[in-house]
């Protein structure tokens, strides 16, 4: 994973935690899979691979976000995540449904057949045991990872997507902008907050779940170049 970076006093809960990831972190954001996205030259069969697996355990993080709402500690806190769920079913799902028509995949029955990828797995067991943890810290840990690390390198690919097939452009897009900033700045926000509740053996659970999501992000993007 690499050396962990150095913490001063001032440096807020979620930081620590990024800079606990150390280099795996960067090894995440600046992955082939996401300079390749936004160039368009990604190869195609990769491109669905990562799709048909993201999509695989979009029902699970349905399940954590929901959790996560649900502990929330005040309607305030809530809102911004009910109005995310939206989001998660309604524009990025129908990208998923365009997508595979465009990547000859939409037959449901055909993808289904396709086994689950390690990295899928493990999401899938980490988000619903995240879930079913009534821990809001561990809820947010994950969840601050899946959106905080694509908004990173979604911004960072952003100037220079290309803008010719959708695939990729509009997967680009979900994740960069003023709203997406928004969100992961609200993730963030709750688990700092939420920090200042947590005991230390609390927080120590809570930076595991965070450096096991991490690791699964850059595995989940290998996977996608390793055919079955």
């Amino acid at each position: 994973m690499g050396q962990e970076q150095s913490v001063d006093a001032s440096t807020s809960f979620t930081e620590s935690l990024r800079l606990a990831a150390g280099e795996q972190w960067d090894r995440v954001i600046k992955h082939k899979f996401t300079t390749e996205l936004a160039s368009g030259e990604i190869d195609r069969e990769v491109l669905k691979r990562y799709l048909i697996q993201d999509h695989r355990f979009l029902d699970a993080f349905v399940i954590l976000l929901a959790s996560m709402i649900a502990h929330c500690r005040t309607l305030e806190d809530r809102i911004p995540g009910c109005q995310f769920i939206a989001v998660i079913t309604g524009a990025e799902n129908t990208y998923f449904e365009r997508a595979f028509v465009q990547l000859g995949c939409s037959d449901a029955e055909q993808r289904n057949a396709i086994p689950n990828a390690g990295a899928t797995d493990g999401f899938i067991n980490l988000m619903k045991g995240a879930a079913s943890s009534g821990s809001l810290g561990e809820m947010l840990a994950v969840l601050v990872v899946c959106e905080w690390s694509y908004g990173t390198w979604g911004e960072l690919v952003l100037a220079e997507t290309k803008r010719e097939d959708f695939v990729c452009y509009e997967w680009v897009d979900l994740h960069s902008g003023e709203d997406f900033r928004s969100l992961v700045a609200y993730l963030r926000g709750l688990l700092d907050k939420e920090a200042g509740f947590l005991k230390d053996e609390e927080k120590e659970i809570v930076k595991a779940k965070f450096l096991e999501a991490v690791s699964l992000e850059e595995q989940f993007f290998d996977d996608a170049y390793n055919a079955a």
